[in-house]
């Protein structure tokens, strides 16, 4: 008699979606955060003045605790995007630590939070994620040691960060003017191109080289030219992001989608359905601020959701593709040209 084995369960097999796909729709988030806070007004501390919060919707909460010194802290988990536990471990945490970067800030630490399936998945897996996270902070230059774990059916791994800024030199996502260059550091397509290594369990190596690219140096970049508007482009996809960005503005982003850089194969996977929900609830948030003069295949793009992706960027810097402009509003959000 034949005993017949199945194959051991992929890491993105435990996952309901891939990365920041993950998250609740950028709708329904707005509608819970206005349910839960609309009523209490601004945060108050006696211990520092806060400079960035809900408000503008911006990567980071950044508070200011007094002269040339402000505390910027966020946090950011999600489940298996990859198979390969080292690198999904690399890539939540380069993930999350690029909030601290698009504020203008410096990580000084960080803690882990891990959940983690107490029967199936075993615990060196658990180790290699970790694993992958530490190496993101001694190459980051910060401090990762402890956090918090809890036993739970989906696996999921990130970071909580606190960084130092100067409050008088913040990247904000409310900061574009008009006649600010619009530049994104980064390329798009990694939501479908996980949505298609979640399928077929084929890794593809373009897409794990962006995911553990840190924006450090851009942002300190940015910095180093006087630019002031920028975000991370992540869950919300380029579209999403821009969107706050310029509403948080009170301007109007025009994009020249011919511009825009993509990782090889996503528009082809595109075209054969590899889209993962997120992207299409982006585009949908987005569509009732939006003039396109191209079709949906264009805005699906525009609309990935990413994860660890690029920063988008108020101003130009040397080697970093320039993909439209702010200009003084036109009435809708975005315009896609």
């Amino acid at each position: 008699m034949v005993m017949e084995t199945s194959a051991p369960r992929r890491l993105t097999g435990w996952a309901p979606g891939g990365g920041c796909s993950c998250k609740i729709a950028p709708g329904e988030l707005e509608a819970l955060l206005a349910a839960a806070y609309g009523e209490l007004g601004p945060p108050v501390s006696s211990a520092g003045e806060l400079l960035c919060g809900l408000e503008s919707g911006d990567d980071a909460t950044v508070v200011s605790i007094g002269p040339g010194t402000a505390i910027v802290t966020t946090t950011d988990f999600f489940p298996p995007v990859v198979d390969d536990a080292f690198d999904w471990g690399r890539i939540a945490a380069t993930n999350a630590i690029s909030d601290v970067y698009a504020m203008g800030g410096e990580p000084v630490s960080a803690l882990n939070l891990l959940a983690w399936p107490t029967e199936g998945l075993a615990r060196e897996v658990a180790a290699e994620v970790l694993r992958g996270g530490r190496v993101v902070a001694d190459e980051g230059g910060f401090v990762l040691a402890g956090g918090h774990s809890i036993a739970a059916d989906t696996p999921m791994y990130g970071l909580a960060a606190t960084g130092v800024a100067d409050p008088d030199r913040l990247l904000r996502n409310d900061a574009a003017r008009p006649g600010d260059p619009l530049s994104l550091t980064k390329p798009l397509g990694l939501g479908i191109l996980n949505n298609w290594h979640k399928t077929t369990g084929e890794p593809i190596e373009e897409a794990i080289v962006t995911m553990t690219t840190s924006n450090r140096e851009p942002a300190r970049a940015a910095l180093g030219a006087g630019i002031r508007a920028v975000t991370d482009v992540t869950g919300f996809g380029l579209l999403g992001h821009l969107y706050k960005m310029a509403r948080a503005s009170g301007v109007t982003a025009v994009v020249d989608s011919r511009a825009v850089a993509y990782l090889d194969g996503a528009r082809q996977l595109l075209s054969e359905g590899y889209v993962p929900g997120g992207t299409r609830r982006n585009l949908e948030w987005v569509r009732p601020h939006l003039e396109a003069a191209v079709d949906d295949t264009e805005l699906l793009l525009l609309a990935d959701a990413q994860t660890s992706g690029g920063l988008l960027l108020g101003g130009e810097l040397p080697g970093v593709p320039v993909i439209g402009e702010f200009v003084a509003s036109l009435g809708p959000a975005v315009v896609v040209r």
